[in-house]
């Protein structure tokens, strides 16, 4: 079995021992985008929309530089610092899943994220 590291400049660096995302069988497996700049590594938007944006922005980078983009995506974890930001989230989310088949997708609550980030999404997706 191959397993190819995906890396892009266009997408933050990891900021600890992983990749951006792995290639492996068909398919990739993106890690966790936080809300950071990939050049200036500081995060960007004072509120969960504008960090939605960046980190799908994010992960998309990730994405073509696998191969691969938004529509071919299976599945997604969501990790919100605060649940009430569920609803804005799910706006610009929707924005970028709005295939007639949008991925699987779990959304959870979590006590802290890295940097202080409202929102931080992980993704698998085929290849095509």
């Amino acid at each position: 079995m191959a397993i190819e590291k995906v890396h892009t400049e266009k997408a933050p660096a990891a900021i600890g021992p992983y990749s951006q995302a792995i290639k492996t069988n068909g398919m990739v497996y993106c890690s966790g985008q936080i809300p950071l700049d990939p050049e200036k590594m500081v995060i960007v938007g004072k509120d969960v929309k504008e960090q939605t944006a960046q980190v799908l922005k994010n992960l998309s980078e990730v994405l073509k530089a696998a191969g691969t983009d938004v529509d071919h995506v299976v599945k997604t974890t969501v990790f919100l610092k605060d649940m009430n930001d569920f609803v804005p989230m799910n706006e610009v989310y929707a924005e970028t899943f709005k295939s007639s088949q949008p991925p699987a997708r779990a959304a959870v609550q979590v006590a802290k994220l890295p940097k202080d980030a409202l929102v931080e999404i992980e993704c698998i997706a085929a290849l095509p």
